[in-house]
């Protein structure tokens, strides 16, 4: 597979929140939110662009100063129930057919999971790229025991069985997306949705 020459970073970043009132604006260490993720993708030397998509003014202009485009997301999907998937596959349609544009990779970055580097953001399409794959998510390995809520209320053990229970370094190794870095071939998305 050729190394990608186009890579897209897209931020979905809508102006509502029921959890956290703004949360995209908020500052931490001085800077909102959104523009400390856009502040990674601008500076990943593999990423070629980056575009914040919102339906918010003021989220618009603090992309802009922070050096992102803006694709202006309509209100049927800027609501509660809207999923990230819609916001990216609206940015791509949008720049598609405005500029006929179509990046080799998508970046997809969560504002709200800032905890990575540039560097991070280039190690992970690197992988991508020797992996052969078309697609890769971050992830945190986790240790331990992990239980579940059934259908019926009750609690079950699932990553182990508890009435042999191991030592806690014979524990198995599971992984937990971190929302913080996927990336992705555009025709991933479009044949899957997700």
């Amino acid at each position: 597979m050729n190394k990608a020459r186009h890579v897209l970073a897209i931020i979905p970043a809508r102006g509502g929140s029921k959890g956290i009132l703004r949360k995209n604006l908020l500052e931490i260490a001085g800077r909102p939110l959104v523009s400390i993720t856009i502040g990674h993708a601008v500076a990943a030397s593999r990423v070629s662009r980056v575009v914040v998509s919102t339906d918010d003014d003021e989220i618009a202009a603090a992309a802009q100063r922070a050096g992102a485009e803006v694709v202006r997301r309509p209100l049927e999907i800027s609501g509660d129930t809207a999923s990230s998937e819609s916001a990216l596959l609206h940015t791509l349609g949008v720049l598609s057919e405005r500029e006929g544009y179509e990046p080799d990779l998508v970046v997809f970055l969560q504002a709200t999971s800032p905890l990575r580097r540039s560097q991070d953001i280039d190690a992970a399409i690197e992988t991508l790229e020797r992996e052969n794959a078309d697609s890769l998510f971050s992830a945190c390995a986790q240790h331990g025991f992990l239980w579940r809520r059934g259908p019926d209320g009750s609690w079950k053990s699932f990553s182990y069985d508890y009435q042999h229970r191991p030592r806690r370094q014979e524990a198995p190794e599971d992984v937990v997306e971190n929302g913080s870095i996927y990336v992705f071939r555009p025709a991933v998305l479009r044949s899957s949705g997700n």
